[in-house]
């Protein structure tokens, strides 16, 4: 067990190199099941979950080799649709596999997926979309069962929600399907772009993506990527933008996509903090007192729902009153108990966090019950008056490679050290 030590009070200042996508990764490794050959993936992000999902492809007998950020996956050895291993259920994007096994098989028999634990999130409209591809659908006993007895074929598909995890699953299966495949309401996050532009680049006939309407051509054989180099993270630059605000300092993320942060430096333009872009950084630096504002998250490009917790967290510093409206998930606020014991003033209400801020974050023992909140505490720790030590970590891990690094090397006072079980 570990644990992150933090010493606040410290301005961040210098730059940042941003991993690759850890969303867009977790869809393009299972899509090279649906491969001919071996794939190359640059940039993919050393966390925690892409290692376990290159444990569950190996277990379904792909090859995978890994070097630093570059991944090599050979799927020509896998012969079984059959994934119901423990592994499966640490990480959300397993529900993928489904998707991949049936377009290659035309069966598939998953474990139901895990991840973060902050609300229900169900894989309905997977299954929807599944049935309307000609599978016959199980899902009972913690495993999803899915068989096309008469082959794939396309369809037109309206998703009740905007779904990622559904649009990116439907593609997957849906790529080698005899005919055409309209898959409506879409999500147009730029991880769904990366996964379709990779399964264009190994020969399938995807259109579309990025909009809320993508069709599907079908066709009977895919390649391989020789290299294929995933998007930068989002979320990951997010994070250390919102730092540098939090912190008073001065930060260049780079190795980034700036039109994908639009709906984050907007936010943070109005909160008084300063931005500057290049083509391929953000600066994010301090100039005058933070101001309130209201947040409210929605599918891309409107603001992230994995940045909410971070922002919360900043709007904590702010004078004066903002709210935040969670409209993606429900029961993300599972943190903000957590946060208050830092001295956050915040009340729930339904879906909106009430945030009285100008009170300064204080030092505290606190647990990561998911990966962004995780995140926001990190955030809150560095902006503390004191010492803060952040146990579960292992929520972390998940998506922010070596966070502890990153931000010694722009003055964080952060280590990681072991925990011994103590009372918080």
């Amino acid at each position: 067990m570990k644990k992150l030590v933090i010493n606040g009070g410290r301005p961040l200042k210098g730059d940042i190199m941003i991993s690759g996508s850890k969303n867009a990764a977790v869809g393009i490794l299972p899509a090279i099941l649906l491969a001919g050959g071996p794939c190359t993936i640059e940039n993919v992000p050393e966390v925690s979950d892409i290692k376990i999902l290159l444990e569950v492809l190996e277990l379904l007998g792909a090859k995978c080799e890994q070097n630093e950020d570059v991944v090599t996956v050979d799927p020509t050895g896998v012969s079984s649709s059959v994934a119901l291993y423990d592994k499966i259920r640490k990480l959300r994007g397993s529900s993928y596999l489904i998707g991949a096994l049936l377009g290659r098989f035309g069966r598939a028999e998953v474990a139901l997926p895990g991840g973060c634990n902050f609300g229900h999130r169900p894989i309905d409209q997977h299954l929807k979309g599944f049935k309307a591809l000609g599978a016959e659908i199980t899902d009972d006993y913690g495993k999803v069962v899915a068989y096309a007895p008469d082959g794939l074929h396309g369809a037109n598909i309206y998703m009740d929600v905007v779904s990622v995890g559904a649009t990116i699953n439907l593609m997957l299966a849906a790529c080698k399907a005899e005919g055409l495949t309209v898959l409506e309401n879409c999500a147009m996050e730029p991880h769904v772009v990366d996964v379709a532009n990779f399964l264009n680049t190994i020969g399938a006939n995807i259109k579309g993506a990025g909009t809320n309407v993508i069709k599907i051509k079908g066709v009977p054989t895919l390649g391989n990527a020789k290299i294929y180099s995933v998007i930068p993270d989002q979320i990951e630059a997010g994070t250390f933008m919102i730092a540098a605000a939090a912190t008073k300092g001065d930060v260049t993320v780079r190795n980034i996509i700036p039109k994908h942060q639009e709906a984050l430096t907007a936010k943070l333009e109005e909160m008084n903090v300063g931005i500057t872009e290049g083509p391929d950084w953000i600066r994010v630096y301090h100039k005058g007192d933070l101001l309130p504002a209201n947040v409210k998250t929605l599918p891309y490009p409107g603001f992230p729902t994995d940045l909410q917790p971070q922002i919360v967290t900043l709007l904590c510093l702010a004078e004066g009153d903002s709210i935040v409206t969670e409209a993606v998930w429900s029961s993300r606020f599972q943190y903000i108990s957590e946060l208050c014991r830092m001295g956050a003033d915040i009340r729930v209400a339904d879906k909106s966090a009430m945030i009285s801020g100008g009170r300064p974050f204080k030092g505290a023992s606190v647990r990561c019950p998911d990966l962004r909140a995780g995140a926001a505490y990190v955030i809150a720790a560095l902006a503390a008056e004191g010492q803060s030590n952040l146990y579960e970590i292992k929520y972390i891990d998940r998506g922010y490679h070596l966070i502890e690094e990153k931000l010694r090397a722009v003055g964080a006072d952060i280590s990681r050290e072991d925990a011994p079980e103590e009372n918080l």
